[in-house]
């Protein structure tokens, strides 16, 4: 039974529930106690021992985010004793750590860092090591996510992330004692270990043991190459995020700021990938029709998401034939940079490079799928996340917030309301309904469908259209996706449409937008906050409709005749595949 206890916390007297952790309790009265290794919800082990505390009465040290409170409780969190057992577990954790803060990911937004620098652990114990005295660490790639024992302080969070946002459990400790490293489970490698590249372990961990490959470097050669055009694309939800990197309070909208920045980088064109999430809805919505009215096969998956594309291609290839052959955004974006764009600017193809900021990781591994080009060149060249365009403005000295906001022009920057909402879950099937809805009625149909939106793992709907009762879903995260298909298969439920995203949330949470500290993420759903801003984009847009786009209308005009046209499926549609994890091995 729960009830009220009375504690007392460095001479506080507060009173709390029987069920609070003393780290808990403590941070719900203003008292900090550092933490490491505590992720509520995700990870609650008590590892690290970075939030010991002094209980009355008991000998040792104890754990506040494990040790629930107790009646007459007396709590030390600053004394010495406290202080100088903290530093130590820091000192040791340092010790093994390779410091290179320059040329890390984290270097902005380093939890391990700022707690030695709280605890002023010295410099002199976070030395290189000799050729002689070389722990063995563990570094592996896929050309997508990087791990570096290096930097690891086996928390444990990665490992829990994984496995609560997946389902897949495929990170683990391998090996024993001082050799013990984070890493694929049963020592393989990243590239063959069924990952779905969601990047949930990236956000999790506090230090730079796993990241993005970055792709900054790529980028900044091409911007010098006097050869080259440099055409870049940015996500809908990228303008919902990126501000917090620069201090921003998280669900601002900076889009204006957004464009400055690539601007003042010095792209040749930008184009907004909006216009192409305004594409995808009228070539999958009008798959979605020619599936109505032809008996399915049903349900019909969407694919913007390469994180479940993966899932799909690795864990359930029996639904491939339900899953949409349209290409995602990007890649659609991609091929008419290379295609039709290429043409209007009269530059040549080869000559171009092209660019998109992304969200989400498995973006980069789509861009390099054997599919995703055409006549020797691909249709995107380089994918960076919100964190690496970040990293670039802040190396080039760019004054973010002191930039003059601008819009692109031209007509692959034109997008709906419509096109806006897909970085949110449920918005792509809002979108798709939008659509679908009025070409089949041919009347003005209603534009908000706000049953799909939230962060619900799984929502439900049913809609009449055109007098036939049309059941809908929409799924995100990897381990509800998992709890999904397993059900479908079971009960057989009629669905018609079913979107899924590899990411909680969708693209606003993706595993490559700003990382938001633990003690944060507790306080506020940062989700629904970054998701805000693309409804209230929609919300003041004039058009909100993807059908109503008048530039998407001219582009079949003049190029791609018509939704689903040959041209249509040569530039803008793909085929998935049955993959196997561990391929790689004999």
């Amino acid at each position: 039974m729960i009830k009220d206890v009375h504690v007392v916390i460095n001479g506080q007297e507060i009173t709390t529930q029987s069920d609070q952790t003393i780290l808990k309790a403590a941070e719900a009265h203003g008292i900090h106690i550092p933490r490491l290794c505590y992720f509520e919800g995700i990870h609650e082990e008590g590892n690290c021992r970075v939030c010991s505390v002094k209980i009355n009465g008991q000998k040792n040290l104890k754990p506040a985010c494990r040790t629930l409170v107790d009646e007459g409780m007396q709590v030390i969190t600053n004394d010495v004793d406290v202080y100088e057992t903290v530093t130590m577990n820091l000192e040791l954790l340092a010790h093994k750590h390779h410091f290179e803060c320059f040329n890390c990911s984290r270097e902005d937004n380093c939890e391990f860092l700022d707690l030695l620098r709280e605890f002023s652990v010295e410099n002199e114990l976070t030395h290189l090591y000799g050729a002689h005295d070389a722990p063995c660490y563990f570094t592996d790639t896929s050309g997508v996510i990087t791990i570096d024992s290096s930097k690891c302080v086996l928390c444990g969070r990665c490992v829990s992330a994984c496995e609560k946002f997946t389902g897949l459990g495929i990170l683990n400790y391998n090996q024993r004692g001082s050799e013990t490293y984070v890493g694929p489970a049963l020592f393989h490698h990243m590239e063959d270990a069924g990952c779905i590249y969601c990047g949930k372990c990236i956000q999790a961990c506090p230090t730079g043991a796993l990241r993005e490959k970055d792709d900054i470097r790529e980028l900044e050669l091409a911007l010098r190459n006097p050869n080259k055009k440099v055409i870049v694309q940015v996500a809908p939800s990228i303008r919902a995020a990126l501000g917090e990197e620069f201090g921003y309070p998280i669900g601002t909208n900076v889009e204006g700021q957004m464009f400055a920045a690539l601007k003042e980088l010095g792209i040749d064109e930008i184009m907004d990938t909006n216009f192409t999430a305004d594409l995808t809805i009228l070539e999958e919505g009008t798959e979605f029709i020619h599936r109505l009215q032809n008996g399915g096969p049903f349900p019909m998956f969407t694919s913007c998401s390469p994180g479940w594309v993966n899932y799909l291609e690795l864990y359930h290839p029996e639904f491939i034939p339900n899953v949409s052959s349209c290409k995602s955004p990007q890649q659609m974006a991609g091929a008419l940079i290379k295609t039709y764009y290429a043409k209007q600017l009269n530059y040549d193809p080869k000559q171009i490079v092209s660019v998109s900021i992304m969200p989400c990781i498995a973006k980069k591994e789509e861009a390099r799928r054997d599919e995703m080009g055409r006549d020797g060149y691909r249709d995107v060249d380089i994918v960076l996340t919100t964190r690496e365009l970040a990293r670039l403005i802040k190396r080039r000295k760019i004054d973010f917030k002191n930039l003059m906001p601008i819009k692109p022009f031209g007509m692959l920057s034109s997008y709906t309301g419509a096109g806006t909402i897909f970085g949110a879950t449920g918005g792509v099937m809002e979108a798709a309904l939008r659509t679908v809805t009025e070409l089949l009625e041919e009347h003005p149909t209603p534009i908000d469908f706000k049953e799909l939106r939230g962060t619900q793992d799984i929502k439900e709907a049913t809609y009449m259209v055109a007098g036939t009762p049309v059941r809908v879903a929409v799924v995100h995260g990897g381990y509800a996706i998992g709890s999904f298909l397993e059900e479908l298969k079971k009960s057989n439920k009629p669905y018609h449409f079913v979107e899924v995203m590899g990411c909680t949330g969708g693209c606003i949470n993706g595993g490559g937008q700003p990382i938001v500290s633990a003690k944060v993420a507790e306080k506020m759903d940062v989700r629904a906050l970054r998701a805000k801003v693309l409804y209230d984009i929609d919300k003041d847009a004039p058009l909100r409709k993807s059908h109503e786009n008048p530039f998407v209308k001219e582009l079949y005009q003049s190029f791609l005749e018509k939704p689903n046209s040959h041209i249509s499926h040569k530039l803008l549609h793909t085929h998935y595949h049955k993959r196997a994890a561990y391929s790689n091995l004999k």
